[in-house]
C-alpha cells in the first residue's frame, strides 16, 4: 500500500485490492474544505486516474464525518486580487469559479468507479460530490443539503447536476429552503446506493468497493465513458458552464434591509456568531454549515 499525504487531504493506494482512498482531514471544522484543499483533491484524483492498477476510489472524511462543505473562514477571500482592494470584477469571479468547478466536472466523468462514504454531514460541496459519485453509502442519520443557499441564494451549486440527480421537486425543496435534511428522508426514492445506520457506513463502503474491484478494469473504464457520454449529451449537457456561471452570479447578491447578510455579519461579528444569527433568522437551532 502506498500513501500520499498533504496538509488536509491524503491518498492511500492499495494495488493488491485495486482500491484507493482519498480522505478529507480537517476534523476540527468537520472536514470543511478551503480552495487549496479542492485543488489538492483534484491532483490526487489525477494521480488515481493515471494509475492502471486502481479500479475504485473511495472518497471519505476523517473521524466519521464526510464534509460540511466550504470553510467559510476562507471563502470570502477567493475572489481577491493581490494588491487590489476594490470589489472583485465579474471577470475575476468567472475566472476563479471556472477553475474551482473543474474538479467537480472531472469527478463526474472520472475513469474509475467513485464511491462516497457519507457519514454525519454532506453539505455544500460535500453534497455535490455525493451527487456526482457513481456510488454512495449513506448514513440514514446524516444531514445533507445546501444550507449556504440561505445566505448566497438558491441558485448556488450545480443546477444541472441537482436537477438530474434530485428531480425538480426535491431540488426546489432543498434549494429554496436551504434546509439540512436527514438522508433517510430520501431512502425510498433511492437517491443513494446504500442506506445503512451510521455505525455501519465504513464497513459497507469497503465491502461495496471490494465487490466492484472484482470487475474487469477495461470493462469499468469503458462503462464509465459510456455513462459519461450519454449523460453529457442529454441531462448534463450544460453542467460545467452553468455551474460556474451561476456560482459567480450567485455570490454577488444585493441584500435588502430585512434580509440576512452573512458576509456583512461575519465581517462584523465573526464566523461563529454569524452562524448563530443565521439560524435565528431562519428559525433553525443547528449550527452546522
Amino acid at each position: 500500500m502506498t500513501t500520499t499525504e498533504t496538509e488536509r487531504v491524503w491518498l492511500e493506494k492499495d494495488h493488491e485490492s485495486h482500491v484507493a482512498r482519498i480522505t478529507i482531514s480537517n476534523p476540527e471544522k468537520k472536514n470543511a474544505m478551503a480552495p487549496e484543499d479542492c485543488e489538492l483533491m483534484g491532483r490526487l484524483l489525477d494521480d488515481v486516474g493515471d494509475d492502471d492498477a486502481i479500479k475504485v476510489v473511495i472518497l471519505r472524511g476523517e473521524g466519521g464525518v464526510f464534509t460540511t462543505g466550504v470553510d467559510l473562514n476562507r471563502a470570502y477571500g477567493w475572489y481577491s486580487t493581490p494588491g487590489d482592494d476594490r470589489r472583485p470584477s465579474q471577470r475575476r469571479r468567472l475566472t476563479v469559479d471556472r477553475k474551482g468547478q473543474r474538479m467537480f466536472h472531472e469527478f463526474i466523468g472520472f475513469p474509475k468507479v467513485t464511491i462516497v462514504q457519507l457519514e454525519s454531514y454532506a453539505l455544500g460541496l460535500g453534497f455535490e460530490l455525493a451527487l456526482s459519485a457513481d456510488l454512495v453509502v449513506a448514513s440514514r442519520q446524516a444531514r445533507i443539503g445546501m444550507p449556504a443557499a440561505r445566505f448566497l441564494g438558491p441558485v448556488l451549486g450545480n443546477v444541472a447536476l441537482f436537477l438530474h440527480r434530485l428531480g425538480p421537486v426535491v431540488m426546489r425543496d432543498l434549494m429554496l429552503t436551504g434546509r439540512m435534511a436527514p438522508a433517510e428522508e430520501f431512502e425510498s426514492m433511492k437517491l443513494f446506493t446504500r442506506f445503512v445506520d451510521e455505525s455501519d457506513v465504513a464497513a459497507e463502503t469497503e465491502a461495496l468497493a471490494a465487490q466492484v474491484a472484482k470487475m474487469p478494469a477495461d470493462g469499468i473504464t469503458i462503462a464509465k465513458e459510456a455513462y459519461r457520454l450519454v449523460e453529457a449529451s442529454s441531462a448534463l449537457a450544460l453542467e460545467e458552464t452553468t455551474a460556474y456561471l451561476f456560482h459567480s452570479y450567485g455570490t454577488n447578491l444585493r441584500f435588502e434591509p430585512d434580509e440576512f447578510n452573512f458576509v456583512k455579519e461575519r465581517k462584523k461579528s465573526g464566523t461563529s456568531e454569524a452562524f448563530k444569527k443565521r439560524d435565528e433568522h431562519f428559525g433553525s437551532g443547528s449550527t452546522a454549515q
